[in-house]
């Protein structure tokens, strides 16, 4: 730079100035931006999560629409099998009541109850798993109730329940958690030994760090993409067991009605009328491929090492 240029003003000294310095090095990063960006690029993810909204948004359109209240599902005993018509959209059951209320009240039961149940599982399994994986001296005996409970099958568990308890939505529901959050705790625990002992943790064990804060700030975002898949899968596993277990008469009470209870009511009638099985199938069907599909995309979106 010549003196000249300098005294007929074209230049002029910029100084220093650590607050403007840091604002140029400031990274515009956003955690859950990346996360909903990278999962806006997975097409058939996002076409899944659609359906699925639709499908929930559906349930109380459906009711609102029908002919008549599910609270209030009986017509006639003479109306009995009838196949799908302008009257009945999904035809009538054995007794002669409406399908199309039963069918979209009950997606919207076993809806609630997956999502309740799911939620439970996860904070009650990472509250476990982070304390699991942590505490070095709990671990061994938490290892222990881990196989005990894992290894009785869940119908042994909700049999006892149905016959000392009762059956209830609350009580299915409650029984679910109980027993479900035992893989989400086992990969957290799983997690959180792996990273604990990373050198940024020891720094900030050893800086006087609370051990909520390390968990929470320091390890709990690598734990976001696992828990959102486990979460995912969980709703569709909640629906399949619930299927399974009014199945074999151990699920909801049956006067609430379920997608479960209706499978299970289907299947002595499904060769005259199919279309009993057909309906209440292929919604779980529907729900059980689109959380699979956006479980798996959302995880791999939550996944910090995604982010570039």
């Amino acid at each position: 730079m010549m003196k000249s240029d300098v005294r007929d003003g074209s230049f002029r000294f910029v100084e220093y100035s650590a607050d403007a310095a840091e604002r140029i090095g400031y990274s515009n990063y956003s955690y859950w931006r990346a996360v909903f960006q990278n999962f806006m690029k997975k097409k058939s993810a996002v076409v899944m999560a659609f359906v699925f909204f639709a499908i929930v948004l559906f349930t109380f359109i459906a009711t609102a629409i029908g002919k008549y209240q599910y609270s209030e599902l009986r017509t006639s005993m003479m109306e009995q099998f009838t196949p799908p018509n302008s009257e009945y959209w999904f035809g009538t059951d054995n007794l002669g009541r409406d399908y199309w209320c039963q069918v979209w009240y009950a997606t919207q039961v076993s809806i609630r109850l997956a999502l309740i149940v799911a939620a439970g599982e996860c904070v009650v399994g990472i509250v476990i798993g982070c304390v699991w994986g942590y505490v070095r001296w709990l671990d061994r005996p938490l290892t222990e109730i881990y196989n005990i409970l894992g290894n009785i099958p869940t119908v042994i568990y909700m049999t006892l329940i149905a016959l000392m308890v009762g059956q209830s939505f609350t009580v299915m529901a409650v029984s679910l958690i109980a027993f479900g959050w035992l893989g989400m705790a086992r990969n957290v625990r799983n997690l959180v030994m792996m990273y604990r002992d990373r050198e940024y943790n020891l720094a900030s064990r050893c800086l006087g760090t609370p051990v909520s804060r390390v968990l929470v700030k320091n390890i709990f975002p690598y734990l976001i993409s696992v828990v959102i898949l486990r979460m995912a899968l969980s709703i569709p596993s909640t629906i399949a067991t619930e299927t399974t277990l009014s199945y074999l008469g151990l699920g909801l009470d049956v006067n609430t009605p379920s997608l479960g209870i209706l499978l299970r009511n289907a299947r002595n009638y499904f060769i005259g009328n199919p279309y009993l099985l057909v309906f209440p199938a292929v919604i779980v069907s529907l729900i059980t491929v689109t959380f699979y599909l956006v479980g798996n995309a959302f995880s791999d979106a939550a996944d910090p090492r995604n982010h570039v």
